[in-house]
């Protein structure tokens, strides 16, 4: 009886921490975004205009259509349907505990596991969706309800308090935001578009079974010495996003791979051997690569010199963005205007979505409206990601990126560099694609090491 006890305020006492962990870390979410009308948005390689004849700011919450002429709505709302289509991955409570911990929430460390996620899901919607697709629902959501965030998680300690004194198992909340969105009547594309949609999604479910959830992207981790709990830099993050992919068994994913550039080199040799390698299903088709460049924008600070040729990158359509942050908290950057960036926050705490249920909601995977912060906030470390459908889309992106490298470098040496032939032409060891007793070579363990020493502390 007492133990029984014992767990009772043990389950209350986790309430009040998810409930805290909440109020914390998302309190800001609902504060608005404005935009300059006289300055071009830059959202993944797509530009939307917002020009009008009268100066000042423009929200992208809707509050202010009426304020503004029919074609400049229409690009607000395009450009909000766009981002808001953009898978949005935040910290989460309540699911199946951690292997080797007793976590069952990734509150206050799993921000940059969070953003790398982001980053591997907008490159999945690249390879099975297209630039150009937007979630019909889209603007369903409802970004301007009155009730903010912060009275939602009120309101969700006081029920979760509740449930647990009448063994409920969920508790019951009443709230605009989680409210289904209506039906469509879809045509064959769209349903095959929104098979897919689902099917991405599901890949990052926080559960064991998951291929890119939490829990798998942990123990690969355990292979450069982290465990649950740990923080995480860019850099890690990268290699750890390149071996879930790897060991990826579902046959969607057998057309896909990831390089990571190794001390901010992409050897083109390497990256092409990965693509034209043979499929599981025997196939010689080549497979599509997401490029991940692990870099430092400065020493301690970022360097303003770099802002250019950061903005140039998040102009490129095959850009699937930029995992980074700034000191302390990690962002997912996706755009800019001006000299601010625009990026997606994974510092909300949202409940457990199971995944593996048919029509699982999808409104918590879709984040309802951008945030933008200065680049001169932003920390030095961060990776870079691209997507290449084929090994002639890699040879453009390397031939325009290495112009932009050049054309941006004020300095001798450029951010990184796109060479010729292998690694190991250049004596540096090479690892397998695949190794059967170890995810990460010796030489992979010494990189990460080092990359771990240098990079921020995330809270």
């Amino acid at each position: 009886m007492e133990a029984t006890g014992t767990d009772e305020v043990e389950k209350i006492k986790s309430k009040f921490m998810s409930a805290w962990h909440n109020m914390k870390y998302s309190w800001v979410l609902k504060t608005k975004t404005y935009f300059s009308r006289n300055s071009p948005v830059f959202l993944l390689g797509k530009c939307y205009h917002f020009k009008t004849d009268e100066s000042g700011e423009l929200s992208t919450d809707g509050s202010n259509f009426d304020k503004i002429n029919t074609e400049i709505s229409g690009n607000v709302e395009e450009f909000r349907k766009d981002f808001i289509s953009r898978i949005w991955l935040t910290y989460r409570e309540e699911f199946p505990q951690i292997k080797g911990s007793a976590l069952t929430t990734d509150c206050g460390w799993g921000c940059t596991l969070r953003t790398g996620q982001m980053l591997l899901a907008q490159g999945l919607m690249l390879h099975f969706l297209g630039r150009a697709w937007v979630w019909p629902d889209a603007l369903d959501i409802d970004s301007s309800d009155s009730e903010s965030w912060t009275a939602h998680t009120v309101k969700k300690l006081t029920a979760s308090f509740e449930a647990s004194l009448t063994a409920e198992r969920e508790p019951k909340i009443l709230s605009n935001h989680h409210q289904g969105t209506v039906k469509r009547n879809y045509d064959d594309n769209e349903k095959r578009n929104e098979v897919y949609h689902r099917k991405i999604i599901s890949w990052f479910g926080d559960s064991p079974l998951t291929a890119f959830g939490l829990h798998q992207l942990i123990e690969y981790g355990k292979k450069s010495g982290k465990i649950a709990g740990d923080w995480y830099g860019p850099a890690v993050v990268a290699h750890i996003l390149r071996k879930a992919v790897e060991e990826a068994r579902d046959p969607e994913l057998q057309g896909v791979t990831v390089y990571v550039a190794q001390d901010c080199t992409v050897y083109s040799s390497d990256v092409i051997d990965r693509q034209c390698s043979f499929m599981d299903s025997g196939k010689a088709d080549t497979k599509a690569v997401i490029i991940l460049v692990p870099v430092r924008l400065g020493g301690e600070r970022t360097n303003t010199d770099y802002l250019e040729f950061v903005k140039g990158i998040l102009s490129l359509e095959y850009c699937v963005g930029i995992i980074g942050g700034k000191p302390k908290q990690s962002y997912y950057f996706a755009g800019f205007q001006d000299d601010s960036l625009i990026y997606m926050d994974p510092h909300y705490c949202q409940s457990f979505v199971d995944v593996s249920i048919k029509d699982f909601p999808l409104e918590s995977f879709h984040c309802p409206s951008p945030k933008k912060m200065s680049f001169k906030k932003m920390d030095p470390s961060c990776t870079i990601g691209f997507y290449c459908r084929t090994v002639q889309d890699f040879e453009k992106a390397s031939e325009e990126i290495t112009k932009m490298l050049k054309s941006s470098s004020k300095e001798k040496y450029p951010l990184f560099t796109f060479v010729k032939g292998h690694s190991r032409d250049y004596d540096f060891a090479s690892s397998p694609l695949h190794e059967e007793n170890n995810l990460f070579s010796e030489d992979e363990k010494k990189r990460l090491k080092r990359i771990s020493t240098e990079e921020f502390v995330l809270l």
